[in-house]
């Protein structure tokens, strides 16, 4: 018995060694290839991180409401769409997040802002982890009498102001959105949005 007791002790220190030497032949190898990275002109770095790192997509969103009524909001179908969903798009190489929320707003809806208008949302970047896309948001309001809607229904097929209280269905991608300002079915549901 004493003798198992022993064996037992034996092989744990050596699974502790053993783990401990792997630990510091990892910290070494780190050091090195840190050694070798910084040592490499910046333009290389810079190649070498775009190569290994993850890529997001990066778009704008916006979040329009109506100044004359509270609590309505503006949405769009788009065709073979499930359900409704914000103004947004992709950002163009270069161009400013705003910039692009300003374009999407005036290519989907017909809506003309300019970027003093828009009021970066709270939080103004979500990042959407298992798509891998960054949403920018931003927020304008906007006196719906004053807006008449032009979609082009290859894009969007019908721009309409929705009640908050009361929202159409929705796609999953903008509840989700939605659900960090405190908006739509997912507001409840905190696990939904990681």
């Amino acid at each position: 018995m004493a003798s198992a007791v022993t064996d037992d002790a034996e092989a744990e220190r050596t699974a502790t060694r053993g783990a401990g030497g792997r630990r510091r032949l990892r910290t070494r190898l780190r050091r090195a290839a840190y050694g070798l990275y910084f040592f490499l002109p910046p333009k290389l770095r810079r190649r070498l991180v775009r190569l290994v790192m993850a890529r997001y997509t990066v778009g704008a969103v916006a979040l329009v409401y109506d100044s004359e009524r509270p609590g309505r909001m503006l949405l769009l179908r788009q065709p073979r769409s499930v359900g409704w969903s914000l103004p947004a798009g992709l950002l163009q190489r270069g161009e400013r997040p705003v910039d692009g929320c300003v374009r999407e707003l005036a290519e989907e809806t017909g809506l003309r802002l300019s970027a003093e208008e828009l009021t970066p949302a709270v939080p103004n970047a979500v990042v959407h982890t298992r798509g891998m896309w960054v949403d920018v948001v931003f927020e304008a309001r906007v006196p719906a009498s004053a807006v008449t809607f032009t979609v082009d229904d290859a894009e969007v097929t019908e721009a309409a102001w929705h009640r908050l209280d009361n929202l159409p269905p929705l796609t999953v991608a903008t509840a989700r959105l939605l659900s960090y300002y405190g908006i739509g079915p997912y507001v409840d549901y905190p696990e939904i949005r990681a």
